[in-house]
């Protein structure tokens, strides 16, 4: 049996304020610090107010997050099994089976196909923060196998990952967790453009409130993907996250 095998918090009776905490933009992970990309259409005046900043936030969602951070999730909890589609026993053994060397397999595939650096360092850093966060708020084996593997340099880190195994563990449906990752996101990105742009706190909640059919598009569209599709990115969007790396003046770290 794994040493960490029997180490799972109780799966709570619903699934929400769980999820709500996970996907809460206030969850200490540094995506503050990160406009991936963002601020290059900015320095250019691509992006310039409330219509062209959710122009590109629709775009970021549609086209990059949904082929790293969102395929990732999908297959990281497909190669568990699903969420709640196995008993508890289930899920605190076996974690050297070939269903988590899939997962494994899957965090070294999604930081490799990350081409812009500091796109690759912010996934890697914000993993490794979400690791940390579910460990400590919700245990379980599979995060602590997880961190086995980081630290031994079998896997990098990867927030879609940590977030998934993390999600899994309390048994929430893959929809959901598709749902509300891709708006925490959206909604650490309006903060974000908010101080950036400027915008209004209206301003970004009405770009929040516009882009709900977005966010239901691109869980929907993540479940029609095949494998081989992590990482067919937008080359708009990495040229620009490559472009940050050289800009002279900065807010954030991509």
């Amino acid at each position: 049996m794994h040493p960490h095998a029997c180490r799972e918090s109780p799966a709570p009776p619903s699934y929400l304020l769980p999820l709500l905490q996970l996907s809460d933009s206030a969850l200490p992970t540094g995506a503050f610090s990160h406009s991936f990309g963002l601020e290059v259409y900015l320095a250019r005046g691509v992006v310039h107010d409330e219509n062209s900043f959710a122009a590109w936030l629709r775009q970021f969602i549609g086209q990059q997050l949904v082929y790293s951070d969102g395929l990732a999730i999908r297959l990281t909890d497909e190669a568990l099994g699903g969420a709640g589609s196995s008993g508890a026993g289930a899920r605190c053994t076996g974690l050297d089976s070939p269903r988590f060397e899939e997962v494994w397999e899957l965090d070294r595939q999604v930081t490799a196909q990350a081409l812009p650096l500091q796109l690759r360092g912010a996934g890697i850093k914000m993993g490794l923060r979400m690791l940390e966060i579910g460990m400590g708020i919700f245990p379980s084996a599979a995060l602590d196998a997880y961190q086995e593997q980081i630290k031994s340099g079998r896997c990098t880190g990867n927030a879609g990952v940590a977030f998934a195994l993390t999600a899994h563990g309390l048994r929430i449906p893959l929809s959901q967790m598709l749902a509300a990752y891709f708006f925490s996101t959206a909604t650490t990105l309006t903060q974000n453009a908010v101080r950036a742009i400027p915008l209004g706190q209206s301003a970004g909640q009405r770009v929040l409130r516009l882009i709900h059919d977005d966010v239901t598009a691109a869980a929907a569209t993540v479940m029609t993907l095949e494998a081989g599709d992590l990482g067919a990115v937008a080359p708009g969007l990495e040229i620009a996250q490559m472009r940050h790396e050289y800009q002279r003046a900065r807010m954030f770290m991509s």
